[in-house]
């Protein structure tokens, strides 16, 4: 396979950011062997490095990311329970591919098909999940897109609820990036389940237990996520990790930074491993994450007219976190960028300035982070508006 020259990027996710502050500054890189590639740094939402992330490709059993997240939420709703149980129909039996070894004489609990599905990349145990929460596959496979739609998932779609290979399912890195971290982010509760090492359902093959994910193994801070591979997409994996890092806690504990790494159609299992530790532990050692302010702390509280409040408090619910180059973080520079003047009414969550990042010497920004509104404001009465307006016009 042709190695790959790993691009460095300092898009933002979430947040919209610019390029890396000077060439000079920015890491070397380093090959990564894989078709599409990206490191994300899951703390600042930012990406790290990115290599056709847009390109699209065959998903194999990263599709059962998407199942997870529709089962996850049929438990978040109380649609159904862990306890409760599935059958098996034929059609879960005789799936080809990974498998939990369930079959039609069997009720198995949902939590035990959760593991069968995650552990064991058990496309027996998605087709049971799938069937026991949507009635039927087909109608599954239409939430599927459904939802990535909604996730903004804009150039993945979905044709079955296991990942075998079919034309037209597809799905690209950053979709998948997208995907994770909602995943991890809406339903923190069910998380767990990718950091299982091994599991077997009981009456199935002994050797039949272990988790398709090497890093699990080999690095104590991987605790996801998962595991793909057909003939069409080579070997697949988007590993995620978290390390603690002292300057990121808040004084009586220290923070923890996780980063996303997936690579694409890598060339067997060991690669596929090996090739995501790398930009994992480039990752955590070429950039750093600096917390600039905690969450709920207000940036700014800029004045607001023909409000009920005179001000507004501007900020983010979560911690501000930006990942720099290593060595850059005491040379970063801050500014707000807002209306002026501000008029009430504003909700809170509404977005109302911008955050830009910089650092000394740099051409462009590091990193601009949305400031949200901290607390709703409401419009003033009349008297207060129209105070507010003379006001105004002499100033």
């Amino acid at each position: 396979m042709l190695r790959r020259t790993l691009h460095l990027l300092a898009l933002a996710l979430c947040l919209a950011t610019s390029a890396l502050p000077a060439a000079a500054q920015a890491p070397q890189p380093l090959e990564v062997a894989a078709r599409s590639f990206l490191v994300l740094d899951m703390t600042a939402n930012q990406f790290l490095a990115a290599h056709e992330i847009d390109t699209p490709v065959e998903q194999a059993s990263l599709t059962k990311l998407m199942s997870a997240y529709l089962v996850f939420d049929a438990l978040k709703s109380k649609k159904i329970s862990l306890k409760q149980t599935f059958g098996v129909s034929e059609r879960a039996w005789k799936m080809p591919g990974s498998r939990m070894f369930i079959d039609p004489k069997m009720q198995v609990p949902v939590e035990d098909l959760i593991k069968g599905m995650i552990v064991q990349s058990g496309n027996d145990a998605t087709v049971a999940l799938a069937e026991g929460v949507s009635g039927s596959v087909e109608r599954f496979v239409q939430r599927m897109n459904e939802q990535a739609k909604a996730l903004g998932m804009k150039n993945t779609s979905y044709k079955n609820p296991e990942g075998l290979t079919e034309p037209g399912h597809t799905t690209t890195a950053r979709d998948l990036s997208i995907l994770s971290t909602r995943l991890m982010s809406d339903f923190p509760e069910f998380v767990g389940y990718y950091a299982i090492k091994n599991y077997r359902y009981p009456g199935t093959p002994a050797a039949n237990d272990r988790n398709r994910n090497l890093l699990l193994f080999r690095d104590p801070s991987v605790d996801g996520l998962k595991t793909g591979h057909t003939e069409a997409a080579g070997y697949c994996l988007i590993a995620t990790a978290r390390r603690e890092f002292p300057n990121l806690g808040n004084g009586k504990q220290p923070g923890g930074r996780r980063l996303l790494a997936i690579v694409l159609g890598t060339s067997s299992e060991n690669a596929r491993a090996s090739e995501a530790q790398k930009l994992l532990n480039w990752g955590f050692t070429a950039y750093e994450a600096v917390k600039l302010f905690d969450g709920g702390q207000a940036v700014v509280s800029p004045a607001v007219w023909k409000g009920k409040s005179s001000v507004l408090k501007l900020g983010r619910p979560q911690p501000i976190v930006v990942a720099v180059p290593a060595g850059l973080a005491g040379r970063l520079k801050t500014e707000v960028v807002r209306p002026d003047p501000l008029v009430a009414p504003f909700q809170r969550g509404q977005a109302v300035a911008t955050l830009r990042v910089t650092s000394e010497g740099a051409t462009a920004p590091v990193a601009e982070v949305p400031l949200l509104a901290l607390e709703t404001v409401e419009e003033a009465g009349v008297l207060g508006r129209a105070w507010d307006a003379v006001r105004l016009w002499i100033k």
